[in-house]
Parts: structure tokens; sequence; C-alpha cells
């Protein structure tokens, strides 16, 4: 292959409709819009989800819940990914994300205890479950509450 060879896939590019330009191109005359009517006027047609005068489908299915403004979401990670970090490192968020162990959507971090740790470390996190808790500190590591 080479680069002077290179075309769009077949189908990819049309050609543009050209209306109005006589009864031989089959775009003449009313260019493609038939005999009057909402369709054929300028400005003509109906805005998205508009149901002809029927109570729209938006508004005939009942609301339900709400979201919560106050809810903080955590990146989640296990105790046994932290087994990779070297013993008496102090494992971050931004460390984490950066280690691409969690991906650093929320802001916040939760740490889990599912699985085991073997390294001792100083994490640093917003939230840690109880069964975290205590694997960090079984393995002899610190498990502080991040500011």
């Amino acid at each position: 292959m080479r680069i002077h060879t290179i075309q769009p896939a077949v189908g990819a590019n049309t050609s543009e409709k050209r209306l109005g330009r006589g009864i031989g191109s089959g775009l003449g005359k009313t260019s493609g819009k038939g005999h009057k009517g909402q369709w054929a006027r300028s400005g003509g047609g109906v805005r998205p989800g508009f149901e002809g005068g029927q109570t729209p489908l938006a508004r005939r299915i009942p609301k339900r819940g709400f979201n919560n403004k106050f809810r903080v979401e955590y990146d989640i990670v296990n105790v046994d990914a932290l087994n990779v970090f070297d013993n008496d490192a102090v494992v971050t968020y931004d460390l984490l994300v950066s280690e691409r162990i969690v991906g650093g959507k929320h802001g916040a971090l939760k740490v889990l205890g599912n699985g085991t740790l073997t390294k001792k470390l100083t994490v640093k996190a917003d939230k840690f479950s109880a069964s975290a808790k205590q694997a960090i500190e079984a393995a002899g590591g610190v498990a502080e509450v991040a500011e």
C-alpha cells in the first residue's frame, strides 16, 4: 500500500444533492419535497419528539427518582492492587492515577479490603472500609484519611 493509493471506503463519500436543476435530475421543480404541505414549506417540519399533537412519550411516562447534588462518588481500589508498590511507600490518590490503578474520574478515593496486602504501606485515601483498614494495619502499614 502506498500513500497515493489510499481511498475512502466504497459508499463513504456521496455526492451532494443538487436540487432544482431540471426534470432530468429527478430533483427539479419541487426539489424532492412533493406537493404542498408542512414538509414542503420553508422551515417546515416538526421538532424532534413531536407526535402530531398526541401527548408525547416524555410526558406520558412518570418521573422517577432524583439526583442528589450532595452525593460524593469515589474511585475504588482494593488492597490487593496496592502490592505493586515498594515497602514504606506513601500511596496517594494522585500516585494511583499516575500508575493507572484507578481511572481518576471522581477525584476521591475509597479503599476496599478485597484480597491480601503483603507490603507495609502508608495509604492516604478519603475513605476506608473496615476490612481495608484492618488489612493495611495487619501488614504493618498506616491508613490515613486524606484532607
